[in-house]
This record gives C-alpha cells, sequence and structure tokens, in this order.
C-alpha cells in the first residue's frame, strides 16, 4: 500500500527495514499478554474429526473456520465470534456478546450465511467448544448442507487462520486496549471488519484485499514465506505459513 507513494519520492524500501524502522520508533503493535480461555472442549456433546487435515485450499468458500476471542467492555469482558472464508480470508460473519453463549456464534453463522456467494460444497471447522457443539448450531450447519469439522488435538495450528483474524482484528484496529461500551465496541467492530475486508491487503491472497480474493476466479499466488517445516505441516492440517509470521 506504501510502495506506490515511496516510489513517487525515489525511496525503495523493503519489509525487514520497514520493520526495523517502526520498531526503532516504536510504532509495531504490541503483543498481548493476556489470554482469557474461550474453549470449554469438556463436555457430554459429540465432537466431530478434522476433515480438512491435509486439504488444499482451492476456492472462495471451500472451508470456512470460526473462534471466539475476548474484548475489554469497560470492567468486564465481552466475547466475539468470528467466522471466515479460509482461501479469502474474508470475514463472513461475526456476533458480538457480553456471555459466551451459544448465541455469539449463531450470530456469526447466520450473517456468514447470508453473506454466502456460492452454491459449492462447504466445510465448517472450528475447535471443540460446547458453542460449535451444541445441537442448535449443528443443526443449523446440517440443515444448510455444511460438513462440520473440528480440531482434534488442542494444536492451535489446526485452527490457525482463524486465531490469525482475532489477533488482527483486536491488535491492528485498536481493540485490545479499548475500555468502551458495549455500544461502541460494536460500532467500531463493524467499520474494523469493513476496513479489513476491503482494505487491507493479504500476502497470503497476492496483495488482493479479502473481499477481492473471495470474488476472484484465477488461482492465487501466493507470497508468503513457509517458516514452519513442511514435514510438519503435512503431518498436521491445512495451516497458512504466511500466518505464522505475526506480531500475535
Amino acid at each position: 500500500m506504501l510502495q506506490e507513494r515511496l516510489f513517487s519520492h525515489g525511496i525503495k524500501v523493503g519489509r525487514d527495514y520497514l520493520y526495523d524502522l517502526l520498531a526503532a520508533h516504536r510504532l509495531l503493535i504490541r503483543k498481548r499478554k493476556r489470554r482469557i480461555v474461550t474453549t470449554n472442549s469438556r463436555h457430554w456433546m459429540k465432537k466431530y474429526s478434522n476433515l480438512i487435515k491435509n486439504l488444499p485450499l482451492e476456492r472462495p468458500e471451500q472451508v470456512w473456520v470460526s473462534d471466539i476471542t475476548y474484548i475489554r467492555v469497560g470492567s468486564k469482558w465481552g466475547y466475539l465470534s468470528l467466522i471466515t472464508d479460509a482461501y479469502s480470508k474474508k470475514i463472513m460473519g461475526y456476533g458480538f456478546r457480553m456471555d459466551l453463549s451459544t448465541q455469539g456464534c449463531l450470530d456469526a453463522l447466520k450473517m456468514a450465511l447470508r453473506n454466502r456467494k456460492y452454491n459449492q460444497s462447504l466445510i465448517h471447522h472450528s475447535d471443540r467448544g460446547s458453542q460449535y457443539c451444541s445441537q442448535l448450531y449443528t443443526d443449523m450447519l446440517v440443515t444448510n448442507k455444511i460438513a462440520i469439522s473440528m480440531t482434534e488435538n488442542g494444536d492451535p495450528y489446526e485452527n490457525a487462520i482463524a486465531e490469525r483474524v482475532n489477533g488482527i482484528i483486536k491488535d491492528e484496529f485498536g481493540l485490545n486496549s479499548t475500555n468502551s461500551s458495549f455500544e461502541k465496541i460494536n460500532q467500531v467492530l463493524s467499520s474494523s471488519i469493513q476496513s479489513y475486508n476491503h482494505l487491507r491487503p493479504h500476502a497470503s491472497c497476492n496483495y488482493l484485499t479479502p473481499d477481492q480474493a473471495h470474488l476472484t476466479k484465477e488461482k492465487m499466488k501466493k507470497r508468503w514465506k513457509n517458516y514452519r517445516s513442511k514435514n510438519y505441516l503435512n503431518q498436521q492440517c491445512i495451516v497458512d505459513p504466511g500466518l505464522t509470521n505475526s506480531t500475535v
């Protein structure tokens, strides 16, 4: 996004130098230290197998990934449920509530279904939290002919894309340190997700925005570096290697 403006001034700056420059002026996003547990997988409800292990991502709406994260609301915590298209990185739906009930996940799923553009086979992937295993949630997936996939061993790389998008929304859009009201945060969330989908390019999407990547018909060239071993990835699951080089 900066290249054209920099080139007009005769300035050539690579990514690593830019990061060093930002770090020297304390302009990089700070790492989060606090972590709130949002997943309870110790429950009696049915858990599903991981259907996306070693599955290549070839098109939008092939796999949706879901996760829940937390945002401070005054002296309490609110919980944000996100559904992201694994191929385009577009946030398809979200729900924000002051509790960890299934309703927040259902709100995100209903929005994602309204935003769906293609009538092709689709897999919904999540952790084994009680919200995603609940009958209300799984019934909605089955009704819409969406296959159900879940993580199996607790490794965060089994749901890496969803985890990374959580971090982008909270850290890069200033929601990690907010102390605003529920209503204000809802407004900021809406505008942040709009900016994320329509303005923020992704290296893993050939530097297209998620919305552009979601509409493209051509196979996208990946521009990230793989920092994890190839053997590890082959043994595990779908991982967008570009997500490993993050500040989250």
